[in-house]
């Protein structure tokens, strides 16, 4: 499978952003290579799963993904499964039907078998139960579950025996720099310490990184130190500091991504899945 390194995953939005499944640490990158054909089919050669429950898409968000396509084409290949003389869509209806919107006559896709597509989900779900995977290839590991194989948090928490929050947190991962992620591979970082990382800029993660492979932090000496960076004048930095235990502990709790902005607390959710199991837990 001919893909570049950032070359499965766009979406999740700022939560999880799936282009940066990087191949170096996808788990099961030398399976899915003898399993999988990246090629480019017509667009009426591809039909959607009539079994998917999902069936309205807002008109507005694929006008918009329509004009993204336009100008650069589709950057993350739709996955399909062969069915009879057609091409049966597994991940990507959204992709597929703004690029019909968009006047596109093929699409990129990536193929398997059926067969194969089963074989690549059970082996990705028995790498994410190993405990000698690194958090990085965790992450991605959860992030090709959910973007290949159209699966929700929920749904991926109950395959591997972990909460659908956990799952989130996870992926979260997949925010932080190259550099970072490389690092947690190669110097076996842990989830913990590194969570606090995810919302600093690549700079201060770069600031920060070698002391907690020199000095091997914990996540309370990461959360120190960000905090004792901050401007001691400003109170609104400090204030901002102070709530990011509490956005992380709501975040984990109720599985969607949780902002505080003075007296304001924001819930965020991806999906109409996910807002509404919000919802009953509110």
């Amino acid at each position: 499978m001919a893909l570049g390194k950032k070359g499965l995953g766009r979406g999740f939005e700022s939560l999880i952003p799936t282009d940066l499944v990087a191949e170096e640490f996808d788990p099961t990158r030398k399976e899915d290579k003898k399993m999988s054909k990246l090629v480019e089919l017509e667009i009426t050669e591809v039909v959607r799963d009539e079994g998917q429950p999902r069936k309205n898409f807002d008109k507005a968000a694929l006008e918009e993904l329509a004009s993204s396509i336009k100008e650069h084409g589709v950057l993350q290949p739709i996955v399909v499964v062969k069915q009879g003389g057609k091409y049966q869509i597994v991940a990507g209806e959204r992709r597929w039907r703004a690029s019909q919107l968009a006047g596109k006559t093929t699409i990129p896709a990536i193929v398997r078998t059926l067969d194969a597509q089963n074989k690549l989900e059970l082996s990705i779900i028995e790498n994410a139960q190993r405990e000698d995977l690194n958090a990085i290839e965790l992450a991605t590991a959860y992030a090709k579950l959910k973007e290949q194989f159209n699966l929700t948090n929920e749904e991926i928490g109950k395959r591997v025996g972990k909460s659908a929050a956990s799952v989130v947190n996870t992926m979260r991962l997949l925010k932080l720099p190259d550099e970072a992620k490389k690092a947690m591979q190669e110097h076996h970082l842990m989830e913990g310490p590194m969570r606090p990382l995810i919302s600093l800029d690549r700079e201060k993660v770069l600031e920060i990184l070698p002391k907690m492979i020199d000095e091997g932090w914990s996540a309370r000496k990461v959360e120190q130190y960000i905090a004792g960076s901050k401007p001691k004048s400003s109170a609104g930095a400090i204030k901002s500091n102070e709530y990011l235990k509490e956005e992380g502990k709501l975040a984990e709790e109720y599985g969607v991504m949780v902002k505080i902005r003075g007296r304001s607390v924001t819930f965020s959710a991806r999906s109409d899945e996910e807002f509404k199991a919000l919802l009953k837990k509110l």
